[in-house]
């Protein structure tokens, strides 16, 4: 025995139980009169939720899962931030450096008769040719590396500082 299913769309299926029953059955909780306003109500919601824009849709549903306490992925992306998720005693200076995962290399100053290790050393992490490390290593100070891991920075910042070269991460 194989059964079919249609799919029919909610909003007429509703509309169908609704028309196709005699009346709905009195309960001593509520009379007919709410139960239809009830229907109206829940129809006015329902357009009104349609004619939002993507948008308006996405921070409603944020809204309402904050409402029903189901907001279990912390605060919502809007900027509304509770009390409690910041520690009472940190600044906005010291969450902004824990939160940095990007770091820049910044070459200082550098000892005269190191400049051409500077250079090949400036060559080997970043994919400029020997013209554009020289240029660059004469603009000092400059970023020679942006948007570096902090590993890596302060690896590339040793070797640097090896050669003679002042080099700081910011």
């Amino acid at each position: 025995m194989a059964s079919t299913i249609t799919k029919i769309p909610t909003k007429y299926l509703f509309m169908h139980l609704i028309s196709s029953s005699p009346k709905p059955p009195v309960s001593r909780f509520f009379s007919t009169d709410t139960a239809e306003n009830r229907n109206q109500k829940l129809e006015r919601i329902a357009d009104e939720l349609l004619d939002l824009t993507k948008l308006e849709r996405y921070d409603y549903s944020i809204l309402f899962r904050l409402k029903l306490g189901l907001n279990r992925y912390g605060p919502s992306v809007s900027g509304v931030t509770s009390p409690s998720a910041s520690s009472p005693g940190a600044s906005a200076s010291e969450t902004k450096a824990a939160e940095k995962t990007a770091f820049d290399i910044k070459l200082e100053k550098f000892d005269a008769a190191a400049k051409i290790k500077i250079i090949k050393e400036v060559r080997s992490f970043t994919d400029l040719g020997l013209k554009e490390a020289k240029d660059l290593v004469e603009k000092v100070p400059v970023v020679v590396k942006k948007g570096v891991t902090k590993e890596d920075a302060e690896a590339i910042i040793k070797k640097l500082q090896e050669l003679g070269a002042t080099a700081v991460l910011e």
